[in-house]
């Protein structure tokens, strides 16, 4: 499993449960496709995390790299409903992160091939 992490703040006047609404939509529409696996919406708690990262946190889960790229294909033509639903998040969102991490050790890592 690939995850794929956003971290951002909120555009002031913004309302949480909007942006919220907003990304389960999306994010929703897109795992009923079958174009992601899953996702997840946090928020920081007690004001404690980095700063840097911002306030809310998305995981995306997707089983590889290729789920990734047929997703990022649908949403980069900015069309259909598909726009719509990425464009409500989007107008939410400020200062925003993003990084790909995955399970590890995964199924490709070879045994033996450890690094110290």
């Amino acid at each position: 499993m690939d995850v794929y992490h956003i971290w951002c703040d909120l555009r002031p006047g913004t309302s949480d449960v909007e942006f919220s609404d907003a990304v389960h939509a999306y994010l929703g529409r897109l795992r009923e496709e079958g174009r992601i696996a899953g996702h997840r919406l946090m928020r920081r708690k007690l004001g404690l995390g980095p700063r840097a990262l911002g306030e809310f946190h998305i995981e995306i889960d997707v089983e590889d790299l290729a789920q990734l790229d047929r997703a990022f294909g649908l949403v980069s033509r900015r069309e259909g409903p598909i726009e719509s639903l990425h464009h409500a998040v989007n107008r939410h969102a400020a200062r925003v992160e993003f990084a790909l991490y995955r399970d590890f050790p995964d199924p490709g890592r070879a045994r033996g091939s450890e690094r110290f």
